[in-house]
């Protein structure tokens, strides 16, 4: 309990002392990365005479054409050790996302596909597997029966034949 909460004046003054010092190392930053910016330029960059007779001036033209041509070669070579490290650095990350085993779930489109072609898909070509299910039911006849048949007809005739007493006399007659 020997610590003390900071003030908020104090804790205000030390955050504006702390962007002072950042904005001055910013300030100093910026100077040396100009100067080295102006050594980089007198180094490779002398300044140009231009030559008073063509043939001088063609040489200055060949002499600049060899010089944008290697500095195309290295900028295409520094190009190519990029993506190459790029390509590196994602494979590094998916080990890392795998050791850690924490998956983001990628968002999947749908894909109409059949059950032969998904088959096919995952065996490879050479195995030629199809699938027809309708293949492996088993076939089943419908067998109807004539006493339905007679059932079905008319219902007004049945209850005409059954309507009063030689309906009644009918029904008794075919049952005994």
């Amino acid at each position: 309990m020997s610590e003390k909460k900071m003030t908020s004046s104090r804790r205000h003054q030390l955050k504006s002392l702390m962007l002072q010092i950042a904005q001055g190392l910013l300030v100093a930053e910026a100077a040396e990365a100009q100067q080295e910016k102006q050594k980089y330029l007198e180094e490779n960059c002398p300044e140009l005479s231009l030559p008073g007779s063509i043939q001088e001036l063609q040489d200055l033209c060949r002499k600049l054409h060899q010089q944008i041509d290697l500095v195309d070669e290295q900028r295409y070579d520094m190009e190519s050790k990029v993506a190459k490290s790029n390509k590196e650095v994602d494979d590094l990350k998916l080990k890392v996302q795998d050791l850690k085993g924490k998956f983001k779930k990628p968002v999947l489109k749908k894909v109409r596909m059949s059950a032969d072609a998904m088959l096919q898909a995952l065996l490879g070509s050479k195995h030629k597997v199809s699938m027809d299910l309708r293949a492996n039911l088993k076939q089943v006849k419908k067998e109807t029966k004539d006493e339905e048949k007679e059932c079905v007809g008319d219902w007004r005739k049945n209850i005409e034949d059954k309507a009063g007493m030689d309906g009644r006399k009918k029904m008794f007659e075919s049952e005994a």
